[in-house]
């Protein structure tokens, strides 16, 4: 039994928010809170210290192509906050689609459809997800080697998931111990998966997909009509109905590309009972002559003609269903050409023939291999609809050798790429890769999202340096940076560290644009710095304001600067020049919503300019730190602001989804913008997304602090 400090609710400590350590949602051992009758149930425990101490970074600026916030560069100088981690891995990394393809990690994009996995109950299944973000950092990188002679590269930090849950790729440099992966471990998922080159222009590809599909679901004739009275007339015909249009427009395609024109119409009208049916047909003697000449049997079954020919057959007659592929006919000869073509590429089959006696058995291949061979088969013979290639709710377990036989660090760092889900996973290269984002980044260093996020810090060494090194770097394009994207840059320990008052220099140093988000009225410490950006319109600085009265502030952000306090630091930013706005954020229903105006007109009044706002977000692991939060403070409303929450969230607790995350959904999320909006307009606030920031007068700046310019 393992036991973690703190993991049971604790007597309410003023000068912290959370009231305990929650376990993570990946982590491998889990954690039960129970009473060991050691203690007395009045005792009051001794005060959560906080612990400090550096995280060197092997990249300081973090990027991402989120639609849901206004800049795609950040930096945060700390990890954890007293008022949260770069997985990444090779561009090249196979990430699986949500349509059973595969793309590299580096050209993948927001909003892109891909598989993540859930727990659901003895297994782990697979569901489809949305990119959320994208990410890029330029880090160590270790390679990691399977059994089955698969490779993958990821830095050090990474987590992969493995027979005893969830691993870092190296154990780190700290001196706490993380679970980090050997060469006994065993990765999760079903492997990598061989890759074809899309065979979509190849003539012989097209010809085995047209011969497959019409022989499976078409008709194809010439006969004689009698017409009393005149000559018997010769009618030829041919006709493809599917409910599938995915396959007859690829269908309509081909037969174009052979010069053979079609028409399409509306074969079967929806009902209650029957699905709706459309079909491509030609009466054109040439044309049906032409088909029939693209169908004929070839001399030899090969190469790229046998892969169309499967993909077509899988299209007229195919089914994926309970994580097996069957293909059934009545057609023997059909069959035997299937079979032939699948060994060629190295597939397992095996025939089952349902009521073999029947004038005309059914016939049905069924593919043999699991998962791993069920997607090899979708990338080697391309079938065109979609719904079949479907893998949502299979379970992760696979025969293949996932085994790591070798971990070595590579010599060189290298730009490696992440992306956030609304999983929290994703698919990389056949195994299941973790990824997460303030207080459950706080995980990824083995630690609670609870009160380990308020009282265990890191804070990024040598940060300064280390942003010189990237801004003098070749291939960086200069974009706007933002300071606080994470973690607030002007926390009570930054007074001690003065790492963000470094980071600023460099920028205003190389002309760089930057935007600050904080509720620390410690930022009006820096405003000789903010000034000369300022100057140049390369700076804005939003404090967050949650509310105006002092009891709620204390409940809810026990360690930050008073609403008094913040008031000023927008005053005293704007008397000086600096571009300064309010961010009234986390809006939480029934606790803090009714302020909206009072804040605004109150930043408006001190000086801001600019507003924004943001609904509460309730990822992973915050959701129970929040709602034990509630019950404490708020008992009275806990029910009715679930029930809020839900409402904004679509009947769950948190929508992870782009354009819905922060924002909400429904009549109370459309109430709210309206005030917002009107509010703004009364007060002459403008949104925090308009006036850009200049980037043309960036220059790299000089590689080190003391270094002097000739001229």
């Amino acid at each position: 039994m393992a036991v973690y400090p703190y993991s049971m609710p604790r007597t309410p400590d003023k000068s912290r928010g959370a009231l305990s350590n929650r376990t993570g949602r990946f982590e491998s051992l889990a954690v039960e809170a129970i009473d060991d009758g050691w203690g007395i149930a009045d005792e009051e425990l001794p005060p959560v210290q906080t612990t400090v101490q550096p995280e060197p970074p092997a990249s300081v600026i973090t990027r991402n192509h989120s639609p849901d916030i206004p800049f795609d560069q950040s930096i945060n100088p700390f990890r954890g906050c007293e008022h949260g981690c770069v997985y990444c891995a090779s561009g090249d990394t196979a990430i699986l689609m949500g349509d059973g393809t595969q793309k590299p990690l580096a050209e993948i994009s927001v909003g892109d459809e891909i598989y993540g996995t859930i727990k659901k109950g003895f297994y782990r299944r697979f569901v489809r997800t949305q990119v959320l973000a994208h990410w890029r950092t330029h880090k160590p990188a270790w390679r990691i080697r399977l059994a089955d002679d698969a490779e993958l590269i990821a830095s050090g930090d990474h987590r992969f998931l493995t027979e005893r849950g969830w691993k870092y790729v190296s154990k780190g440099a700290g001196r706490g111990q993380r679970p980090y992966l050997t060469c006994n471990n065993t990765l999760m998922g079903f492997g990598a998966v061989a890759s074809f080159i899309k065979p979509d222009r190849c003539g012989d590809y097209r010809r085995g997909y047209l011969c497959g599909l019409i022989r499976g679901d078409g008709s194809i004739g010439t006969y004689r009509q009698a017409r009393p009275g005149r000559a018997d007339s010769e009618i030829h015909h041919f006709r493809l109905a599917l409910v599938d249009f995915d396959a007859l427009e690829r269908a309509s395609a081909y037969l174009s590309g052979f010069e053979i024109s079609v028409r399409r119409f509306l074969f079967q009208a929806e009902t209650a009972v029957r699905s709706r049916m459309e079909a491509i047909h030609t009466r054109a003697k040439a044309s049906v002559a032409a088909i029939r000449g693209l169908i004929k049997w070839p001399d030899r079954a090969d190469g790229n003609w046998a892969r169309g020919f499967v993909g077509g057959m899988f299209d007229a007659e195919g089914s994926f269903s309970d994580g097996t592929i069957r293909i059934a006919n009545t057609d023997f000869k059909m069959i035997i050409m299937l079979r032939e073509c699948l060994r060629i590429y190295g597939f397992d089959s095996i025939v089952e023939t349902q009521r073999p006696n029947a004038p005309r058995p059914v016939h049905c291949v069924r593919v043999r291999g699991g998962l791993r061979e069920n997607l090899r088969f979708m990338r080697a013979f391309d079938p065109s609809i979609a719904r079949k290639r479907n893998i949502e709710g299979a379970a992760v377990k696979s025969a293949a050798s996932l085994e790591i036989v070798e971990i070595e660090p590579l010599r060189k760092s290298r730009d490696l790429f992440d992306i956030t889900t609304g999983t929290g996973d994703f698919i990389a290269n056949g195994v299941i890769s973790h990824n997460c984002y303030a207080r459950p980044s706080h995980q990824y260093m083995n630690l609670s999202a609870g009160l380990d996020f308020e009282t265990r810090l890191f804070y990024k060494k040598d940060a300064a340096t280390r942003l010189r090194e990237e801004l003098n770097r070749r291939s960086y394009r200069c974009s706007p940076i933002n300071l606080g994207a994470n973690t607030d840059p002007y926390q009570p320990l930054e007074r001690r560290l003065g790492i963000t008052r470094s980071i600023l220099e460099v920028l205003a140093e190389s002309h760089h644009p930057v935007t600050i988000v904080t509720k620390g009225a410690l930022v009006v410490r820096d405003i000789d710095v903010l000034a000369r950006l300022a100057a140049e319109q390369l700076v804005k600085v939003f404090v967050s304001v949650t509310t105006l009265d002092d009891e709620l502030k204390r409940r809810m952000e026990p360690r930050a600067a008073s609403p008094r306090a913040r008031l000023a630091a927008i005053g005293r930013l704007a008397e000086a020049g600096i571009p300064s706005g309010v961010m009234f954020a986390p809006v939480v229903p029934a606790i803090n919503d009714h302020e909206l105006e009072s804040v605004l007109e109150a930043a408006a009044a001190a000086g801001a300019n600019t507003a924004g706002y943001v609904l509460l977000r309730l990822p992973g692991e915050v959701k129970e730190i929040f709602f034990e939060w509630l019950e404490l403070h708020f008992p009275d409303r806990a029910q009715r602001v679930r029930n809020r929450i839900r409402e904004l969230r679509g009947g769950r607790d948190y929508d992870p989804r782009f354009g819905h995350r922060m924002r909400g959904q429904g009549a109370w999320a459309e109430l709210l913008r309206s005030r917002f909006e009107a509010s703004c307009r009364r007060h002459g606030l403008g949104s925090h997304r308009s006036a850009p920031l200049a980037s043309a007068l960036f220059r790299p700046p000089s590689q080190s602090p003391d270094q002097m310019e000739l001229w």
